[in-house]
């Protein structure tokens, strides 16, 4: 690890797997930075996010330990497991930006049958769960770090789209049509990685 380069984590979300970025990645010099794609397994929704934003906390320290200042980046699901370690774990005291990408900030209508006996995971991101409550009632951890957050209002993942704007920091539309395609589409990737992959 550099230790002139502040670390870059990207967090993937749900049925996805730190490949996820792949596309991403090739839009830069992989040289200049120091990247971190912890695995968090989701068990297709069965994991709490809970559990795992405990699990991300133990993987960065391990990979980086818990002093270096970092920056976190999360598709869909993993913004909310970025967001719990960020404002339950402490984990703003050492983060420069957070980065969302169709994160479901405010809950998704997409969840809402979805019984919490069976898939916790998802059912935390209904819309007015206990968990999101928690996270949104309280952004002072998150006024503390730049908050960036990236969505498409056609996204029926994170649906209705504008959930995906988290209510502090910048908020960018991006020019796709699906959930997916932020994060594979050529134009949505180049944008992502301008705004991500900066100095500083």
């Amino acid at each position: 690890m550099d230790r002139n380069k502040r670390p870059i984590f990207l967090i993937h979300g749900l049925w996805n797997n730190p490949q996820l970025f792949e596309k991403l990645i090739k839009k830069i010099n992989e040289d200049d930075y120091d990247l971190f794609r912890p695995h968090l397994p989701h068990k297709y929704g069965k994991t709490s996010l809970r559990h795992l934003a405990n699990d991300l906390d133990s993987k960065i320290k391990k990979l980086v330990g818990s002093q270096i200042e970092i920056d976190i980046v999360g598709f869909s699901m993993g913004g909310l497991i970025s967001r719990l370690w960020l404002q339950n774990h402490e984990g703003f005291l050492r983060t420069k930006r957070f980065i969302s990408i169709g994160t479901p900030h405010f809950g998704s209508y997409t969840a809402q049958m979805i019984p919490s006996f069976l898939m916790p995971g998802i059912a935390e991101m209904k819309r007015g769960s206990s968990l999101l409550s928690q996270l949104n009632n309280d952004l002072t951890a998150l006024e503390k770090i730049e908050c960036t957050s990236f969505f498409t209002k056609w996204d029926l993942m994170s649906f209705p789209g504008w959930q995906a704007k988290l209510s502090i920091g910048d908020s960018y539309q991006l020019p796709v049509l699906t959930h997916k395609e932020l994060i594979t589409n050529s134009g949505s990737l180049d944008i992502l990685a301008k705004k991500i992959f900066i100095n500083g």
